[in-house]
């Protein structure tokens, strides 16, 4: 029941959040896979490593897919996604965690960044 519940909330969370709350949630949720998938290095758990990696993939990849680029900063931003999908690549492919850190390191940056640009938007 619990579990059902708590799914109902997400489920409707998501439906009801505004775009740059919803890029917030992808950034979260590529955070979350990249630190589950570390933790999956840490144990030798290839399947859980490369699982997570891809899902972070994923969401780097819808990212840049909604990019406006009427804006000239969306070439920084898709610059900036091409270089953590990359990292995540090569640390999927060498099972690396230095280079998978890089990646979070990056994505966590991109948060940090969406978050300040939000506090902006609300002041206006």
């Amino acid at each position: 029941m619990a579990v059902n519940a708590a799914c109902a909330y997400k489920t409707n969370a998501i439906q009801t959040a505004n775009k740059s709350d919803l890029t917030l949630m992808l950034y979260e949720g590529a955070i979350k896979f990249c630190n589950i998938a570390l933790l999956g290095l840490e144990k030798k758990d290839i399947e859980k490593t490369n699982l997570n990696i891809q899902k972070a993939q994923d969401i780097i990849i819808e990212l840049k897919g909604t990019l406006n680029h009427d804006y000239p900063v969306a070439k920084d931003f898709e610059n900036v996604y091409n270089c953590i999908y990359d990292y995540l690549v090569e640390a999927n492919i060498k099972k690396d965690s230095e280079l998978l850190q890089v990646a979070l390191r990056f994505i966590k940056e991109m948060r940090d960044l969406w978050k300040e640009v939000m506090k902006a938007c609300h002041k206006k």
